[in-house]
């Protein structure tokens, strides 16, 4: 088996509502996403992805439409913080998005993992799976979700 690794970066406000920090106040991060899958190597002679697991820029594109492109410049709000769900629907137009969890890396994490995993199981027929997103919330912080 053979693992590759896609990384991509976005932008998104947050809160941890039950934090005892600073953390429970409004703020956004420079999120880096990394997605790894694991497979075998495609053996199509003649076909554009002869040799890989999947392209690259495959990769990205099935991560951008998913969760980059809706959670860039958005605000990852928990469903059950009713006070800023409230203050974000006076903004006209603001691009907010409502989540089932509390919106820590770990919880984004799962989340990433779960949109993204049936997008890239089986693809092209070579048992390719997602075995791990990584995501940092701070270059020093991070949270694995490991299939």
């Amino acid at each position: 088996m053979i693992s590759v690794t896609r990384r991509l970066e976005f932008d998104a406000g947050h809160r941890i509502p039950d934090h005892r920090s600073q953390c429970r106040n409004l703020h956004g991060h420079r999120y880096v996403l990394e997605i790894t899958l694991t497979g075998d190597v495609v053996q199509a002679p003649g076909e554009s992805d002869n040799g890989m697991l999947m392209d690259f820029s495959e990769i990205k594109q099935i991560a951008k439409t998913h969760i980059v492109d809706v959670w860039d410049h958005a605000f990852l709000v928990y469903e059950g913080d009713a006070a800023v769900r409230a203050f974000l629907d006076t903004l006209p137009d603001h691009k907010t998005v409502v989540l089932d969890r509390i919106p820590t890396a770990e919880n984004l994490a799962a989340i990433v993992f779960d949109t993204l995993a049936p997008h890239y199981h089986g693809h092209y027929g070579a048992e390719l799976r997602l075995t791990r997103v990584r995501l940092y919330e701070t270059p020093n912080c991070w949270a694995d979700c490991n299939g």
